[in-house]
């Protein structure tokens, strides 16, 4: 965690913008007695959003778009990883019949997409 100070240093963001940024719901601090702090995922988020606003020229409305499709991302790759754990603490043939429906799953879309 990093306080507020350290985050603007490291992001290289002016307290009006990040403040901007917190009220649009870009980057959401944690907030403990009155305080903010914030992760490295945020700072992540924060080098994306300036990515994305200085070298592509993404307007807001496109921001917004994209830090969606990033957080939804995100959540299918946790639920993923959820779901491949409690495949591998099945019994292997289950396992099996899991993988063999995956493929034949994987095989008709496929087709479908052509």
């Amino acid at each position: 965690m990093m306080e507020m100070r350290e985050f603007q240093v490291r992001a290289s963001v002016e307290t009006d913008v990040l403040h901007a940024w917190i009220d649009t719901g870009w980057v959401i601090p944690n907030e403990t007695e009155g305080r903010m702090t914030f992760r490295e995922i945020d700072l992540g988020r924060a080098q994306l959003i300036q990515d994305l606003e200085r070298d592509f020229g993404v307007n807001e409305e496109g921001i917004v778009l994209i830090l969606d499709l990033v957080d939804r991302m995100s959540g299918m790759r946790r639920t993923l990883g959820h779901l491949a754990v409690a495949i591998r603490r099945e019994p292997d043939h289950v396992q099996d019949r899991i993988a063999d429906g995956v493929r034949e799953a994987s095989r008709k879309i496929t087709e479908l997409a052509s």
